[in-house]
């Protein structure tokens, strides 16, 4: 089956690509892969303050995850399967598309304006042309009737 695999986080951003992986999906059979990822802490505190940072943050993915698998199942009644993990972002979406044959798309979205976000750089800039499937970017500034129509 031909899977879309979308990394979400709190920008408005990841709502379009999760959008726009939805509906694909819906259209062509597939499926989607919500990712969310816990990234490495800058700083190591004393035990336990770290042990509820890390928790906090698992809690706030999980969070992140469910309300876009809701979003996916009202949106093209779409059943995505849910990921959260733990690690360098660029790493991560590595091991999860090299963990299955069904990935058919990372799905990505720039941010309206400014910098496009660190995975958009990543994967567009020195590791271009390395994954084993394409990358899709959606503009962060794309009016929904047109992505909708796109998708």
């Amino acid at each position: 089956m031909r899977t879309y695999l979308v990394v979400i986080d709190d920008s408005p951003e990841a709502t379009l690509a999760l959008r726009f992986a939805a509906r694909r999906a819906a259209r062509t059979g597939g499926g989607v892969i919500v990712l969310a990822i816990i990234p490495p802490q800058d700083f190591v505190a004393f035990g336990g303050v770290q042990a509820t940072i890390e928790a906090e943050a698992r809690e706030h993915a999980e969070e992140l995850v469910a309300a876009a698998a809701d979003a996916v199942v009202q949106e093209a009644g779409v059943t995505p399967q849910i990921m959260v993990k733990s690690g360098k972002p660029a790493e991560v979406v590595r091991e999860v598309i090299g963990a299955s044959d069904e990935i058919a798309a990372l799905v990505l979205a720039t941010a309206a304006s400014g910098a496009p976000g660190p995975l958009v750089a990543h994967f567009t800039g020195q590791d271009a042309g390395t994954l084993p499937c394409p990358v899709m970017l959606v503009p962060g500034g794309i009016d929904i009737a047109r992505l909708d129509a796109l998708s």
